[in-house]
Order: C-alpha cells, then sequence, then structure tokens
C-alpha cells in the first residue's frame, strides 16, 4: 500500500542514495572525530537523552578520542529519512524500520545495540471494536510503514484477515493522541508513552499488542556501516556509554530512580508512569542477553516476516521479485534474502566486547 508520504520518503531516498554514492569517499569512508546520532521518545530510547545530559556519552567518547552528540528529533520517520540521508551517524530505530527506510533504500546500515523488545508497548486500540475483527470495514489510523503497521498487519494475520479488510489512515506519532479525541477517529496503532494516554481515556480497548508477537518488535541503536568500519571507535563509545546507562538504571539504587525520573519527565510522564512503560519492554540490561537474543534462531524468522512485510508494502522499490531482494546478515555469516545485495547487519561484535569487559 503506497502513500503519497512514503512515495515523497522513497523519492527522497533514491536521491539520497545516488548522492551517498556518488560521494561516499568524502561522507563515511574516512576516519573522524565529530559524530551525531538520533534519538526520538519511546521509552527504550529515553537512556540516549539521560546519557546526554549527564555526560555519560561524553565520557566515553572522550575514552576513545572523539566527539558524540545525541539529537533529539521530534517525529520518528523523519529521524530515520535524517539518517538515511546521511545528516546522522546513527539512529535510533526499531527493525522493521531499519529494514523498510534505510536498507530498502540502498544504505548499508549495521544494528549495533539491540537495546529491548516491545512486550505490550504497541498496541491496537479502539473506541468502539472489541476485538481485531470488528475493525473490518473500518480506518485505522498509524504511522503507515512503520512498527505501527507491521503490527496492524500481524495482528490482522493472526486473525485469519489481511490489509484489504480495514483502511489505513497515515498519521504522525506526535498527532497520534489528538488524533484520538477527534470524533472521526475510531481506532489507532502506537507505542508508548502515546498508548498510555490514549488507554486512560473512558473508550479504549487493547484489541492486540506487541505481547502477542514477542520478540518481533526490537528496538535497535542503527548506525551506518562505512562509518562503523571506517571509525570502531564510534561502535566502542556509544556501546560502552550505553551498557554503562544500563547497569546504571537497572541497579536498585537512589541514583537509578533519579536517572529513571530525568527519562520519564523527558518523556512527559512520571517516575511511576516511566516504570510502567518499562513493565512492558523487555530491556536488554545485560550486554550477553542481547548478544545471545542476536544469535537465536528466532531473530531470523522474525526479520523474514518483516522482509516479507516491506516487499508486499512496496519499500523494496519496483526492482524487486521477492522478499529476499535486501540481504539481512546475522552473527555466523547467517544470511536472509541475498547475500549479494546485504544492507542490513545484524552485527554482535560491539555488545561481545561490552558482555566480555573488553570496553
Amino acid at each position: 500500500m503506497k502513500s503519497s508520504a512514503f512515495t515523497k520518503i522513497f523519492k527522497l531516498l533514491s536521491l539520497s542514495v545516488l548522492v551517498l554514492g556518488l560521494t561516499s569517499t568524502t561522507l563515511f569512508a574516512q576516519t573522524k572525530k565529530d559524530f551525531k546520532v538520533a534519538w526520538s521518545i519511546y521509552v527504550g530510547w529515553m537512556p540516549w537523552d539521560v546519557m546526554e545530559s549527564q555526560k555519560i556519552m561524553d565520557k566515553w567518547a572522550q575514552k576513545y578520542g572523539i566527539n558524540v552528540e545525541i539529537v533529539q528529533i521530534n517525529d520518528y520517520i523523519e529521524s530515520i529519512n535524517q539518517f538515511s540521508a546521511g545528516e546522522f551517524d546513527g539512529c535510533t530505530m526499531a527493525n522493521t524500520d531499519a529494514l523498510g527506510i534505510p536498507a530498502a533504500g540502498g544504505v548499508d546500515s549495521t544494528a549495533l545495540i539491540i537495546g529491548d523488545f516491545s512486550n505490550g508497548n504497541d498496541v491496537v486500540i479502539s473506541k468502539e471494536a472489541k476485538s481485531i475483527k470488528d475493525l473490518k470495514g473500518t480506518n485505522v489510523n498509524l504511522v503507515e510503514l512503520s512498527i505501527s503497521h507491521y503490527l496492524l498487519a500481524r495482528g490482522l494475520e493472526k486473525n485469519g484477515m489481511s490489509e484489504k479488510d480495514i483502511t489505513v489512515v497515515n498519521t504522525s506519532d506526535a498527532d497520534m493522541v489528538s488524533a484520538y479525541t477527534t470524533p472521526q477517529v475510531t481506532s489507532v496503532v502506537t507505542w508508548k508513552p502515546q498508548v498510555s494516554e490514549i488507554l486512560a481515556m473512558p473508550k479504549a480497548n487493547n484489541l492486540f499488542n506487541s505481547s502477542d508477537i514477542p520478540g518481533e518488535i526490537i528496538d535497535l541503536m542503527v548506525v551506518n556501516t562505512e562509518t562503523l568500519k571506517d571509525n570502531p571507535a564510534f561502535g566502542k563509545a556509544l556501546v560502552g556509554a550505553w551498557y554503562e546507562m544500563m547497569s546504571l538504571m537497572n541497579a536498585d539504587t537512589k541514583k537509578a530512580k533519579e536517572l529513571k525520573s530525568l527519562m520519564a519527565k523527558a518523556s512527559g510522564t512520571d517516575l511511576a508512569g516511566f516504570e510502567d512503560q518499562l513493565k512492558t519492554t523487555n530491556m536488554f540490561y545485560n550486554p550477553a542477553d542481547a548478544v545471545k537474543f542476536n544469535n537465536s534462531e528466532d531473530i531470523m524468522k522474525t526479520m523474514e516476516f518483516v522482509a516479507k512485510f516491506s516487499f508486499d508494502h512496496g519499500l523494496y522499490g519496483e526492482g524487486a521479485s521477492d522478499y529476499g531482494f535486501v540481504g539481512i546478515e546475522f552473527p555466523q555469516g547467517k544470511v536472509v534474502g541475498d547475500k549479494g545485495n546485504i544492507k542490513l547487519r545484524f552485527d554482535d561484535t560491539y555488545m561481545k566486547m561490552a558482555a566480555d569487559g573488553k570496553l
């Protein structure tokens, strides 16, 4: 299903990829000192904000002789578009969007950190419907071609339906809560913290959520592969800072509460609200757990689902003959899709360094 918004994004990416191809030696194929990564509001990505404000990122960047700036982008999809266009060296995004936007657009990208998987944070919500099957013939508002779209597609599939049974209305994540308050909008798919606000309203039924497909919506820090290859210090600094933050926030200490309170405030809630969001987030606080997940057969099966979704929704463009058009590489050289066109890599090298205490 192609929207005008997607067509615009695809054209932008095509142009960006062409420019990147022509100027890759100046943009990426070089050692450099200054890096920028982008993040947007979501429970699993709030640590990036505190890593910046509490100078944890600065500490690790200085250790490796570089500078890393962490920048908040309010619009999630826009942050990924900017990463894909080369304006950022790294960006937080879900696995579905990592494949569907930069990788599908020809930008070779690496999932450097597997931060968590959504275990109830992403939800299909309706004022009137009591089940997914009740959505037949109705409009559903969501960020088109995003994790929300993927969740809805999986929910429909599990209930013997398809997207032909409903109409998708493309809506920015920043507008989702206000849209739900209007009489024209009856059903939405979104993620926390928006989910928490909407479910607190009088008419809001949780029809299907990411805990129904555990381990499929994975939250990542994705970096440009060439940038990482030419600048291993960048990968070490990001991963080192991240796992220091994970260790701090997972402890039963006053400091942990202080840090999570900062994350809560930045995401528009209080500590109790943020803790509630964490309950539906399977955080990989320990790098060894993230490495184990990254080496599982499950993640390969999940990315095959995601590849089919991407192909079915035209994200691979007209030249793609099947869902294997884009290659997705995993540890030990395992690949889903075309080994000659690998554009998304789940690389556990740096997470292993963290697990082994070698950063």
